[in-house]
């Protein structure tokens, strides 16, 4: 009986072995993923700040005013100016037309009548 219950637990210690040595390399390969997800962020990170410097630069109001000087005549752009806003009362809304309701469907069951 002695026997029978130290090789059980011989045989549990080996299996408890086998189960944390797998659990380590799954582990360590889930880092590596998340380290190489991370670099990626980082990149894109960067990326994006290039391109909002960019975006930036490429919409400097004098580099804005002088093209829309140049494209004038096609384009027919001019400056703000306060008097071109309005308010949301003068705005004109569309009233929208329901044609009228033909040949009705009832949708619910009364008195717990159903078909």
């Amino acid at each position: 009986m002695r026997s029978l219950l130290i090789l059980l637990s011989v045989a549990a210690i080996m299996s408890l072995g086998f189960w944390a040595y797998r659990e380590n390399y799954r582990t360590q390969g889930e880092l590596a993923e998340v380290r190489a997800l991370q670099g990626e962020i980082g990149q894109l990170k960067e990326s994006l700040g290039m391109l909002r410097a960019e975006w930036a630069y490429l919409n400097r109001p004098d580099r804005l005013r002088e093209l829309a000087e140049i494209n004038f005549g096609r384009l027919g752009l001019l400056p703000l100016e306060p008097r071109q806003f309005g308010t949301v009362s003068e705005v004109a809304y569309p009233q929208i037309g329901l044609g009228p309701i033909t040949d009705p469907i009832d949708t619910v069951a009364l008195n717990g009548e159903g078909e």
